[in-house]
């Protein structure tokens, strides 16, 4: 896969981390910082049957879905790291195939523009949920576990990490406190 950065095409490619990416990339890279996508915007809607629940028990991953903008984390990798670190994306993202690998212009807060690989929803794609009320993501996510350990966790340390990068989302906000205050029900009862 041919990729170019948009400014400095010396001897790097970058990544568009939207989700658990910000928070635990699990790849080398050369420097970091945060940018903004436009086009398409962050969604806890794909339906998880490996890292984030099972088959039995269905948790939600996030995607970036068509419309709108999303605040991430962009990744300059080194050349010599692309293989790699694209080879490691591809088994960590691509599981079962609910993302399409595209490459897109992602504006970094330096002010630069970079091209940057970016997994987007697949909207075609089986486990694709779309548009899930607050209602259903809390079923959904409460009790579910996959390989990559619980969805609950999955979420609130994206959220929490999205907070501490100054990048709020009132929706997914408000999905860790309706999380939060079912599990303290739980603990009283």
């Amino acid at each position: 896969m041919a990729m170019t950065n948009a400014v400095d095409t010396a001897a790097s490619r970058w990544v568009f981390g939207y989700g658990s990416l910000i928070w635990n990339p699990g790849f080398p890279f050369r420097s970091a910082q945060l940018g903004l996508l436009r086009g398409a915007h962050r969604s806890l809607s794909i339906i998880s049957h490996h890292h984030r629940g099972t088959v039995e028990r269905p948790g939600l991953v996030f995607g970036l879905a068509r419309g709108g903008a999303c605040r991430g984390m962009a990744f300059e990798v080194t050349d010599a790291d692309w293989s790699g670190v694209f080879d490691y994306l591809q088994a960590r993202e691509q599981v079962t195939m609910v993302y399409r690998n595209v490459v897109r212009p992602v504006r970094l807060d330096d002010g630069r523009s970079v091209m940057a690989l970016t997994y987007v929803i697949d909207e075609r794609h089986e486990q694709f949920a779309g548009r899930l009320s607050l209602e259903e993501q809390v079923e959904m996510v409460r009790e579910a576990r996959g390989l990559s350990g619980r969805n609950v966790d999955y979420v609130v340390n994206t959220v929490r990490h999205l907070e501490q990068l100054g990048i709020h989302d009132a929706g997914l906000v408000a999905l860790v406190e309706a999380l939060e205050t079912e599990a303290a029900a739980g603990q009283a009862a």
